[in-house]
């Protein structure tokens, strides 16, 4: 049995990650290939439960930049042991809703810690495993902005983030597309979903044959 596939999805707030996960799940099921779709933080029971200390519990507030980097990586160490490792071993694709590139623009560029520091972390969670490729979506600010207002009140503390993170967010992610360009791929977000799906198709489709 050949090695499944890892597809990671990144990109700021509201960029559409979500839809265009489960638009693209649907598609590989819909050719007989088995498809398993996780998010990040989380992915596990214990994943669950660090995303919403890290993301909505009160506990949470204020939490030391390292202690966030920590926690991610910890989620990340147990999605990896426990479901995405043995995905792959099985022939299966995996989708997943942010990984390793989420760190490095968010703890990294976005809270200026150490990229040093950060990869080493990143590299003891994952053991090895690598994204087959990875799916940066591109929203205009001012779009994602609308979207963000869409959804009402944000609870998630990075989407209450000032304009100002996000803009180091986007420089980490920019660098890792400078330095990975094959495995690192933007795609145009912002328009119709259908329109963003068929250019996600087109770069999923040649890793498929």
């Amino acid at each position: 049995m050949s090695r499944g596939l890892l597809i990671t999805f990144e990109g700021g707030e509201a960029c559409g990650k979500s839809t265009q996960i489960a638009l693209l799940a649907e598609r590989l099921r819909s050719t007989g290939r088995v498809c398993t779709v996780l998010r990040e933080p989380g992915g596990t029971p214990m994943g669950e439960k660090i995303r919403h200390l890290v993301k909505e519990d009160p506990v949470g507030v204020g939490m030391a930049p390292e202690a966030e980097l920590l926690l991610m990586n910890a989620s990340r160490a147990e999605l990896v042991h426990r479901v995405i490792r043995p995905a792959l071993d099985r022939g299966e694709i995996v989708l997943c809703d942010r990984f390793w590139d989420s760190t490095i623009a968010y703890q990294g560029y976005g809270r200026g810690l150490d990229l040093a520091l950060v990869r080493s972390v990143i590299a003891a969670a994952v053991g090895g495993v690598r994204p087959d490729l990875t799916l940066w979506l591109r929203v205009d600010p001012t779009e994602a902005a609308r979207r963000l207002v869409g959804r009402g009140q944000a609870t998630d503390r990075f989407e209450s983030e000032k304009s100002a993170f996000f803009d180091r967010v986007e420089q980490g992610y920019a660098a890792q597309a400078t330095a990975e360009p094959d495995r690192f791929r933007a795609v145009e977000a912002g328009g119709s979903r259908e329109v963003v799906h068929d250019r996600i198709w087109g770069l999923v489709t040649p890793l498929l044959s």
